[in-house]
Parts: C-alpha cells; sequence; structure tokens
C-alpha cells in the first residue's frame, strides 16, 4: 500500500511547502481538492513539481463537468511535464453543494456524468495527439494544425482514478474502464465513503490484466490502514478535513506530515 496525504486548506505556495515536507518525510503522493471558486489546484501542483522530485501528485479530486476538456488537458500534461510524470488525475461528478449552483455549474446528476465522460475522452485524445476529431453530445473538437505543446511524459497517459458508486453499473464500468477505482456508496441521493465489508465484496471484478488502484480516505487513527490494504485498497489518502475549522490548517497539515505516513502494519 502507498500513503498519500490530502491538503485540507492552503494556498499554492504552502502547498509547495507541505509538498516539500510530504516528501521529506517519506509519504508517496500529496493531492488538493480542486474548488470551484478559490486556490487552483494547478497552479498550486506545477509549484509543488517543481519543489519535488518523487511523490505523485494530483487531485482528490477535479469534477471535469466544471472544465473545458482542453484547458483541463492542457494543464495536467503541462504538471506532468514539470514533475517528469508524477501526475494522477482524480476524477468524479463533485460535490453540487460546494458552489454548483452559485456560479452557474451543471447540477443534473445524468449530465455531469455525461460531460465528465466526454471530458476524459477529449482529454486523453489530445494526450495522444493531432490530428484529433470528437464529436460528442456536448462537446466538438476539430483537426488543427496550430503548434502546440501537449505531450505528457506518463505514457500511454496520465493514470485516471476515478469514483465508482458501488452497486451502480454504469458508474463503476467508468470506473473500471480507466486506471483506478475510488469507491464510494450513494444512500439516499447522498455519496459516502465505502465500508471495508462493500470493498471486500468487489474481489474478483476488478481488473487484472493491467496495473489499478483502489483509493481510499481516512485518518490512520479511526482507521486501518493494514485492514483496508487486506481488501484490496492500494493507495490511503490521510486526510483531516477537521482541519479546515482551526485557526492554523497548515500548521496543522505540516505536523502532520513530519509525523510520517502510517505504516502497512498500522
Amino acid at each position: 500500500m502507498k500513503f498519500g496525504f490530502v491538503v485540507p486548506w492552503a494556498d499554492a505556495t504552502d502547498v509547495g511547502d507541505l509538498a516539500e515536507a510530504a516528501e521529506a518525510n517519506e509519504w508517496d503522493g500529496l493531492f488538493v481538492w480542486e474548488p470551484v471558486w478559490g486556490v487552483d489546484a494547478w497552479v498550486s501542483l506545477g509549484l509543488a513539481a517543481a519543489r519535488t522530485s518523487r511523490i505523485r501528485l494530483g487531485t482528490m479530486l477535479t469534477p471535469p463537468s466544471r472544465r473545458r476538456p482542453w484547458e483541463l488537458a492542457s494543464q495536467v500534461a503541462t504538471v506532468d511535464r514539470i514533475s517528469d510524470g508524477r501526475v494522477t488525475l482524480s476524477v468524479g461528478l463533485g460535490a453540487v453543494d460546494s458552489g454548483f449552483a452559485a456560479f452557474g455549474e451543471e447540477c443534473d446528476r445524468k449530465v455531469r456524468a455525461q460531460l465528465l465522460d466526454e471530458c476524459l475522452d477529449i482529454a486523453t485524445g489530445l494526450w495522444a495527439g493531432q490530428p484529433f476529431k470528437y464529436d460528442g453530445a456536448h462537446y466538438h473538437v476539430t483537426p488543427t494544425e496550430f503548434p502546440t505543446l501537449g505531450n505528457t511524459v506518463q505514457q500511454p497517459r496520465v493514470p485516471i482514478w476515478c469514483v465508482g458508486a458501488l452497486g451502480r453499473e454504469r458508474s463503476m464500468q467508468r470506473a473500471l474502464r480507466w486506471d483506478g477505482l475510488i469507491p464510494q456508496v450513494v444512500d439516499g441521493g447522498t455519496a459516502r465513503e465505502a465500508t471495508l465489508e462493500e470493498l471486500r465484496d468487489l474481489h474478483g471484478t476488478l481488473p487484472t490484466d493491467r496495473p489499478y488502484d483502489v483509493v481510499v480516505e481516512g485518518r490512520a487513527g479511526e482507521h486501518s490502514p493494514a485492514a483496508w490494504a487486506d481488501v484490496g485498497a492500494t493507495w490511503w489518502i490521510e486526510s483531516m478535513w477537521d482541519a479546515v475549522g482551526q485557526a492554523e490548517p497548515v500548521g496543522a497539515a505540516l505536523d502532520r506530515l513530519g509525523d510520517g505516513p502510517p505504516t502497512n502494519g498500522d
């Protein structure tokens, strides 16, 4: 199992400091969330990439329904080049209560799912190189010969982790198409993280013919990462969302990173 940390609250320069601390203290990855309005995730990750050399960097997570596919593809590819191939893109429908309606973003779940699929089709198509053509329900791209620098270091592309709603075939098929699963369960219209038992029930249904991650999030003091590894999780993402309400959330995050990641025996 690998161990990452998701930044609860920080400006871009702080993310650079946190990334350095994560690398110095033997974490495997540092991740940031992507708000509707606030600190730009990819500027932050670009700075983190320039100040580190080993850890993986990415989002937890990006809602593609709010993004222009070609702009997202450009940002991800740029940070992938800066980091020499250390970027992971995590995607999902996103939480509409984070400001979707206030800024006129799409709130319908079905449409957001369509936009997510088309965005990833276009981003991965652009990373593969020109000429590229796409004709979807929401987006249309025609080949262009305009000079661009859009290649990724990682081949055939940047790894993509995708939220999959357990028990919902279409959502799970989407997640299984890509490179990793962020397992969730939708109860009464509200998403929650999967339990150990629910993740164990996935045994035998995940890809075995290629590298495939299963990504879970929590606090090691409250959950056992080793127990999650036993049911197939490959990444533990340490989260401390209560730090958002603290006077010094960056300081709290630095303290946690300084303690180092939990071990596979924790």
